[in-house]
């Protein structure tokens, strides 16, 4: 299932990134980026993969509780447990990110 929403949003990162390489060693890097939603008061958390340079980038100059910018796409990822279950998540595929590292 492949169901893609443009996204705009700032947030701030949970956690440390995580990095990574591919069998074709192309880097790629997780973030964990909490949004704050004014209306309902509550804090979303955002999975994003951010892909080559910019994830390098990311990696080496973002922590816990920086500020970023996220522009992507929102997709629905399916897969298949070891133990037969069907389990979906929603991660933004980043196509741009920004931040500062003052």
């Amino acid at each position: 299932m492949n169901n893609e929403r443009t996204q705009l949003f700032i947030g701030k990162l949970g956690k440390e990134p995580e990095l990574r390489y591919t069998r074709n060693q192309k880097p790629v890097c997780t973030l964990s980026v909490a949004v704050n939603d004014e209306e309902q008061q509550k804090t979303l958390w955002n999975k994003v993969v951010v892909w080559g340079k910019q994830a390098e980038l990311a990696s080496q100059y973002l922590k816990k509780g920086s500020d970023i910018f996220v522009q992507g796409q929102r997709q629905m990822r399916e897969f298949r447990t070891s133990e037969g279950e069907m389990k979906r998540y929603e991660e933004v595929n980043a196509s741009l990110i920004g931040f500062s590292n003052l």
